[in-house]
């Protein structure tokens, strides 16, 4: 099908969100009553990044949270970013994203052990983490009282603009010496 490309643009664009191939086929299988091969979805979607790889477009396809999605271009990103602060009156918390932190590097997390790691109450942080749908109850702990554990979604994994959770910075590089006070001396 020479036209597969478009379709699957069209699939892009409408989603609210990164579709995966997995999704893409099924939908294209179903509608075309066909059995189209990943390899030719993969293909139309180099096709598609190629053809949005061209300056005269603001944007590209990207691979993200393990499938496509229209991005904005970096040369826009001030733009972008100028347009979110206006729009984001809302922004988060420096607790909140304490928190968002830990949830992603330690999912799925009970809120004790969150509370445990910060030494404060985090009720209003998780709450908020959820309402804006960066974190979600991913289950329930086996211990006593089976507390809620918490995980991230999708759309944490598009917020901060990661294919997956092992995209996320490894800890030891945030890791800072111990027992150091002032700058090192040179040798």
């Amino acid at each position: 099908m020479e036209s597969l490309s478009l379709y699957i643009e069209s699939l892009i664009f409408a989603s609210d969100r990164a579709i995966s191939i997995k999704t893409l086929k099924l939908t294209l299988n179903t509608h075309f009553e066909n059995n189209f091969k990943e390899e030719e979805i993969v293909e139309a979607i180099e096709e598609l990044k190629v053809k949005y790889s061209d300056p005269q477009h603001s944007f590209e396809v990207l691979e993200i949270a393990d499938g496509f999605q229209f991005m904005t271009k970096g040369a826009y990103y001030p733009l972008l970013s100028q347009h979110l602060r206006i729009e984001s009156k809302r922004k988060l918390s420096k607790s909140a994203l304490e928190t968002l932190a830990i949830i992603s590097y330690k999912q799925p997390v009970a809120k004790s052990s969150i509370e445990g790691i910060r030494g404060v109450n985090c009720d209003y942080s998780i709450q908020k983490l959820l309402e804006k749908e960066l974190i979600v109850i991913a289950g329930r702990d086996e211990g006593p009282g089976r507390p809620l554990l918490y995980g991230t979604t999708e759309k944490f994994l598009n917020h901060f603009g990661l294919k997956n959770l092992t995209e996320l910075p490894k800890l030891k590089e945030f890791e800072i010496e111990e027992n150091t006070v002032g700058l090192k001396e040179e040798e």
